[in-house]
């Protein structure tokens, strides 16, 4: 799949297969957020891939839709500030490291044929205590991953002219 059909195509999958997620694809993706890039290249984040099958009680405790349990895989994104580069101001990189490397994952998902949603409205105490986290490591964002069993519904989004400013403001 070429890069922008990647982009175009992607969507919030809310609805899962059972069909499992070969090992090789799983490799694949992985290593799409190996590549991300970080602040100093410090990489302050971890991947946590989580079967669903068995664990919908904790998962629900996670985030209580249904759908979130659906996918055969659940894959998890950390950050450890400690571990990030840190700018002059004291703005700590880590939460826009592990970002990035959430995208990385959903996009190469995408291009394998694979659906995931980026799910932040989780409950960050019932997702340390279940993933037994430790201490200095933040859950940032959740994906199911597995294939879609839904369509995509019609993407909305601001025109180019609302996003972007180009040019230096006038003083």
């Amino acid at each position: 799949m070429e890069f922008m059909e990647v982009l175009t195509t992607r969507y919030s999958v809310r609805a899962y297969r059972p069909d499992p997620v070969s090992d090789e694809i799983l490799a694949e993706i992985l290593e799409a957020g190996r590549l991300a890039p970080s602040a100093v290249n410090r990489q302050p984040y971890r991947i946590y891939i989580l079967p669903t099958k068995g664990h919908e009680e904790k998962l629900a405790d996670i985030y209580p839709k249904s759908w979130f349990a659906s996918a055969p895989l659940l894959l998890c994104v950390t950050a450890a500030p400690a571990e990030a580069w840190t700018r002059k101001d004291g703005v700590n990189y880590a939460l826009v490291d592990a970002a990035i490397l959430m995208d990385h994952i959903i996009l190469a998902a995408t291009s394998l044929g694979l659906g995931t949603c980026w799910v932040a409205a989780f409950d960050p105490r019932a997702a340390r205590r279940h993933l037994h986290l430790p201490d200095g490591e933040e859950p940032i964002a959740f994906t199911p991953l597995g294939y879609p069993a839904d369509r995509p519904p019609e993407k909305k989004r601001k025109r180019i002219k609302e996003l972007v400013v180009q040019g230096w403001p006038l003083d």
